[in-house]
């Protein structure tokens, strides 16, 4: 299949990120902030739920299960799921194991399991995702590292540990940029090369034919030329 189905999308706050999500087909969001609610997208807004006590009473571990039950026997007429952000829900997921197991930090848990069962869950949920018959698409923000040399380049704020994980399992990377009052967008990674009269979903393709980079350059005919 030559359709992009599973797509990384990130940037700097306000660069048009969740805007981007948005414009593909029938999306269903699972927020950790509230901006599929504001903008009136069917979503679940994920959250650990604690009890009086500071114990858990809703774990977003059992909540992802669940969502991702339903999306895959239910016929909502989703077309594709949001994960908004990514960096929030492996957040998430270790608060949530800390959490259940009563302790500060993954280490306290011994021999590596606390890292180990934070790894099995993200990797879980990634593999879980792909295989829904949705398009998937994963919203991250932004971050900066440098070199030796001093020089600056901006990444995904995912961990690097994560975002391979995800990535790994991704189509295509886009990156959003706004400046000043314009924005823009990137191909900053993908799968293989995509053609235009390959892509199967209408949909998808005028998303990316707005996304320089995705498709070859088109080559200009030289009136000149005979």
């Amino acid at each position: 299949m030559d359709t992009p189905r599973t797509f990384f999308i990130w940037g700097a706050t306000m660069s048009g990120k969740s805007y981007l999500a948005e414009h593909f087909p029938n999306p269903f969001f699972i927020n950790t902030d509230d901006n599929a609610e504001k903008a009136g997208f069917p979503n679940y807004q994920l959250k650990n739920i604690q009890k009086a006590d500071g114990s858990l009473k809703l774990s977003v571990i059992d909540e992802l299960d669940q969502l991702i039950l339903e999306l895959s026997t239910a016929n909502k007429g989703f077309q594709t799921v949001v994960i908004d952000v990514i960096d929030d829900v492996v957040a998430l997921i270790e608060q949530a194991i800390l959490l259940e197991n009563d302790v500060k930090a993954l280490s306290e848990m011994g021999y590596g399991k606390g890292y180990a069962l934070h790894e099995q869950v993200l990797r879980s949920l990634v593999l879980d995702l792909k295989a829904l018959p949705l398009n998937v698409v994963y919203v991250s923000r932004i971050s900066e590292k440098s070199d030796n040399a001093g020089v600056v380049t901006e990444i995904p704020s995912l961990k690097t540990k994560w975002y391979n994980m995800v990535n790994g399992n991704c189509d295509l990377v886009i990156q959003t940029r706004r400046i000043g009052h314009r924005y823009s967008r990137v191909a900053t990674d993908k799968r293989k090369q995509y053609e235009r009269d390959q892509i199967k979903d209408p949909n998808i393709l005028r998303i990316l034919e707005n996304v320089p980079g995705v498709f070859p350059r088109q080559k200009t005919t030289d009136k000149g030329d005979k």
